[in-house]
């Protein structure tokens, strides 16, 4: 069992910056890929990074290439989320998820249903 608690959100203006935190209990996170997704109000949840078990494999859904990195420690168990240059559009609640892997793969997924454990999510609100 994978416990996921997201922190970090918050309310920033269009440019600005923030950084999310997804913090798993267990010993196993490092057999997990680790993705964030988000959901804006009325629309469907929608992927937008994920991360290998190894590191060595990163997606980002298009909007957000060049402006998000995701990256994780194993030492602390947890994912982040680094987010640039917000705009209005970023608005949503961001989601992590763990998805078993086993440990030192190279698989990602952006398939939500394919994530085993999912955080409860934390609102990021970008005003214009």
């Amino acid at each position: 069992q994978v416990q996921l608690v997201e922190s970090g959100g918050g309310l920033v203006q269009a440019g600005d910056s923030l950084r999310l935190s997804c913090a798993a209990s267990g010993r196993t996170f490092s057999s997990y890929a680790m993705g964030w997704f988000r959901q804006a109000s009325g629309k469907e949840r929608e992927f937008v990074a994920a991360l290998s078990s190894s590191g060595g494999t990163t997606v980002y859904t298009d909007s957000v290439k060049g402006r998000f990195t995701i990256s994780r420690d194993n030492a602390k168990n947890t994912v982040y989320l680094h987010m640039n240059s917000l705009k209005p559009e970023d608005t949503a609640v961001y989601s992590c998820a763990a998805d078993w892997t086993g440990a030192w793969s190279y698989r990602t997924t952006r398939d939500p249903t394919e994530y085993d454990y999912w955080g409860q999510g934390t609102q990021v609100t970008v005003s214009s």
